[in-house]
């Protein structure tokens, strides 16, 4: 602060970018008052995202919930989009940065976004039920018809591609064995399990969780924003996007597009000199 009071156009200059985040200078990089060299020699990379994004030390138990939730996020194989954009995109001659770049930005609100919709699905549910004397069932059928009402598929349920989602049912239970612990509550696992039983009434097929619901549980029950669990799942999903990328990119293959040459789309426009039949 300069003389009188007033802010100097270096200070003004000083703050434009000013940051609880890291602390660089000459000589000292500090990320969230932890030197470097702390960082780098005793740190997991898990613990480390946990630090920068929620700027405090995780647990064991917490951190060991976050890898997991990111682990199973990593890769979903080539035909997942984002892998796809991913891997056509380095077939144009763009760097794996660009590469990265391209898949990451296909995740959008159908594709990537449902952990943050099942997320603040499962707020609502634990808003709406209240505390202490709530009931989660009733709870539960209320949040979910509204949100049926609004749109016909509920993010973090059933899958398209798996009748059962092998992800889902391990990640609870390292939620289990955290909430039992002390480390977690399990509320989020337990409205997880009643979305789930209440989206299975009268249907002859049971609905079950998936990928999303499970890691939403999971950022729930870490205390992450909805928007933040989904920040995390696109970093998660970069490695996996930079694994393909680098993949084709070895391949050496170039320009390649959606479907082989030998198949071309089918055309559906008017076509006047059709030859007769």
């Amino acid at each position: 602060m300069s003389g009188g009071g007033q802010v100097s156009e270096h200070e003004r200059m000083a703050q434009w970018w000013s940051t609880a985040i890291s602390d660089i200078s000459p000589g000292v990089i500090r990320l969230r008052d932890h030197d470097i060299v702390e960082l780098l020699e005793g740190w997991d990379l898990v613990s480390v995202i946990w630090l920068m994004v929620r700027g405090t030390v995780p647990s064991t138990e917490e951190a060991a919930l976050l890898q997991a939730a990111m682990v199973a996020s990593v890769d979903h194989g080539p035909q997942a989009p984002s892998i796809a954009a991913a891997r056509m995109a380095v077939t144009c001659g763009v760097g794996l940065n660009n590469a990265i770049a391209t898949g990451v930005n296909v995740l959008g609100d159908v594709h990537g976004g449902a952990g943050q919709q099942c997320l603040e699905l499962y707020l609502e549910v634990l808003a709406d039920e209240g505390e202490p004397d709530g009931d989660l069932d009733a709870s539960v059928a209320r949040v979910v018809d509204r949100w049926r009402s609004r749109q016909r598929y509920l993010p973090g349920f059933g899958h398209r591609f798996h009748p059962v989602d092998p992800r889902a049912a391990p990640l609870l239970g390292l939620v289990d064995r955290a909430a039992g612990q002390g480390a977690v509550s399990g509320r989020f696992a337990r409205t997880a399990r009643a979305v789930e039983a209440y989206l299975s009434l009268g249907r002859p097929r049971h609905v079950t969780l998936n990928i999303d619901g499970a890691t939403a549980a999971i950022y729930g029950e870490l205390g992450f924003t909805p928007q933040l669990a989904r920040g995390l799942f696109c970093l998660s999903r970069s490695v996996g996007i930079l694994a393909h990328a680098a993949e084709e990119q070895g391949n050496g293959t170039r320009i390649k597009g959606p479907m082989p040459p030998s198949v071309l789309p089918a055309y559906t426009g008017p076509w006047p000199n059709r030859p007769a039949t």
